[in-house]
C-alpha cells in the first residue's frame, strides 16, 4: 500500500507539471457509469426461452464451464464482477432475462416481470438499462421483425418494443437513474433485394407506433442501433447507419454506435462528435471487432483509447451513455467482464489525464509539431500509478490481483454448476 501511495505522489507531481490535477481526474472518473451487459454471463441464453437457439446473426463461440443457468447464478456472478471493478455502474438487461415463473411471450411482458431485478439493483445502488429481444424467437425466423411485410409478425414486434419502452421507464423511475432502452433489429436479406425502400418505410412506420405513446423522458431514453450487415443478412440490412441516424435526428432519439457494426476500416471514435451535433444524447456499445462484429472482450487498444479521448476532450461524455457489448464463452466469463470493464475505465482515465486545453491551444496555433510531440510523450506518463491508486482507494484489487479472486470463485462456485 505504501508503494502504491508513493508511486501515486510521484505521478501526481508529474501530471501537475502539465497542469493536470490527478485528484480532479479521479473524481470525474467516479461519476462515469459503465453499463455492463448481462448477456456475457450466460451466452445470451436468457430465462424466458431456455431451449431457443440463437438467431438473428448472433453467435457465441466456446464452451468454458460455469455459465449461469438461472437468475440467481447470474446475479451472483455480476456481484462478483462488481466487487472487482471500481465505481458504481449499471446493468443492461435483455427482455429474455425476465425473472418470472409465468409462461409469457415477448409481446406480453410487463414491468412486474422485472420487479426482482429492480429490487436487486436498489440494494446495490445500480441503474438498469433495457433492450427488447428481437431475435432468437420463432416470430423472427423469416429474417424480419419490425419491418416484416407480414402484418402479424410486424404487430408482434411493435407490441414487444412498445412494452420494452415502458419497462425502461419503470427502471428509471424506480431507481432514480435514467434507463436507456436500445432498439436493434436483425432485419435484412441474405442476397441482393429488389426493393430497398419498402422494408425501411415499414420500419420507420413501425417505430413511429412504438414511440407514439406518452412516456416520461426523465426516466427513459430511447436509442436505435444500426448494423452494416449480419450472418444471414449479408447483402442488405434494413436498420442501416443512415436510416438510424436520420430517424434519431428527426424524432429526437439517441443513436447507438456499436464498435463492431460498421465496415472494418471504420471506427466509432470519429463518429461520436458528429452524431452529437444532431442528437441530444448518444449510446455506445463498446466492443472489439476482429474483422467483423465478433464482440471480443474489450482490450486497451488504439480504438478504445480514441473512443475515450473523443468523449473526454470535448466534454461529450456528459451526453453519452457507455455500455459494453461483448460475449466470450471461450474464457472464464467473470474474467471477461472484469477485463473489459476495467479497460474501459482505464481508457477514460488516460483521457482525463491529458492537458486538453494546452493541446487544443497548440492545435489552434497551428503548432502541429508540438501537438504530435506532446501526444507521444504523454504515452509514457505514469498513468498506471494513478490507476493503481484509484483501485486501492475504491476498495478493489490492484493490478492483476483480481485474477486470483476470479480463480478462487471459479473453484468455489463456477466449477460446481
Amino acid at each position: 500500500m505504501d508503494s502504491i501511495i508513493k508511486a501515486y505522489e510521484l505521478a501526481k507531481e508529474a501530471y501537475a507539471s502539465l497542469g493536470v490535477d490527478t485528484n480532479a481526474a479521479l473524481e470525474k472518473l467516479k461519476q462515469i457509469k459503465i453499463s455492463l451487459q448481462c448477456w456475457q454471463g450466460d451466452d445470451i441464453a436468457g430465462f424466458l426461452f431456455k431451449d431457443q437457439a440463437l438467431s438473428g446473426g448472433i453467435q457465441v463461440t466456446g464452451n468454458y464451464p460455469g455459465a449461469a443457468q438461472n437468475v440467481e447464478q447470474l446475479r451472483q456472478d455480476i456481484d462478483k464482477v462488481l466487487s472487482l471493478v471500481p465505481g458504481k455502474h449499471k446493468l443492461s438487461l435483455h427482455a429474455i432475462y425476465a425473472d418470472t415463473d409465468e409462461k409469457v411471450d415477448l409481446d406480453a411482458l410487463e414491468p412486474r416481470h422485472f420487479e426482482s431485478w429492480v429490487q436487486w439493483a436498489k440494494e446495490r445502488e445500480l441503474g438498469l438499462d433495457f433492450n427488447p429481444t428481437c431475435f432468437s424467437h420463432p416470430m423472427a425466423d423469416s429474417g424480419f421483425t419490425i419491418s416484416s411485410a407480414d402484418e402479424r409478425v410486424r404487430s408482434f414486434w411493435i407490441e414487444h418494443c412498445r412494452r420494452s419502452r415502458l419497462i425502461g421507464e419503470y427502471f428509471g423511475r424506480e431507481l432514480g437513474q435514467k434507463a436507456v432502452t436500445n432498439f436493434w433489429f436483425p432485419d435484412g436479406y441474405k442476397d441482393i433485394p429488389v426493393d430497398r425502400e419498402a422494408p425501411r418505410r415499414r420500419m420507420k412506420e413501425a417505430l413511429d407506433q412504438v414511440f407514439a405513446g406518452p412516456i416520461d423522458e426523465e426516466h427513459n431514453l430511447n436509442a436505435i442501433e444500426s448494423k452494416v450487415f449480419g450472418i444471414g443478412a449479408e447483402s442488405y440490412t434494413v436498420g442501416s447507419s443512415e436510416f438510424c441516424l436520420g430517424y434519431a435526428a428527426q424524432n429526437h432519439k439517441a443513436v447507438c454506435l456499436d464498435a463492431g457494426h460498421f465496415h472494418p476500416t471504420e471506427v466509432i471514435s470519429d463518429k461520436i462528435p458528429t452524431v452529437l451535433l444532431y442528437t441530444d444524447e448518444l449510446l455506445l456499445h463498446v466492443s472489439r471487432p476482429v474483422r467483423w462484429d465478433s464482440d471480443h472482450v474489450v482490450i486497451m487498444d488504439d480504438e478504445l483509447l480514441a473512443i475515450a479521448q473523443s468523449l473526454i476532450r470535448t466534454g461529450l461524455v456528459e451526453r453519452t451513455h457507455i455500455g459494453l457489448d461483448f460475449f466470450d464463452a471461450s474464457i472464464n466469463r467473470i474474467a471477461a467482464w472484469v477485463i473489459g470493464t476495467r479497460n474501459m475505465l482505464k481508457a477514460l482515465l488516460r483521457a482525463l489525464l491529458e492537458p486538453v486545453d494546452a493541446l487544443k491551444k497548440l492545435e489552434l496555433e497551428g503548432d502541429y509539431t508540438a501537438r504530435l510531440a506532446m501526444l507521444e510523450e504523454l504515452k509514457m506518463y505514469p498513468f498506471a500509478a494513478v490507476w493503481d491508486y484509484y483501485c486501492m482507494t475504491m476498495g478493489v484489487p490492484v493490478r492483476e490481483k483480481w485474477l486470483a479472486e476470479v480463480r478462487q470463485y471459479e473453484q468455489d462456485v463456477l466449477s460446481r454448476r
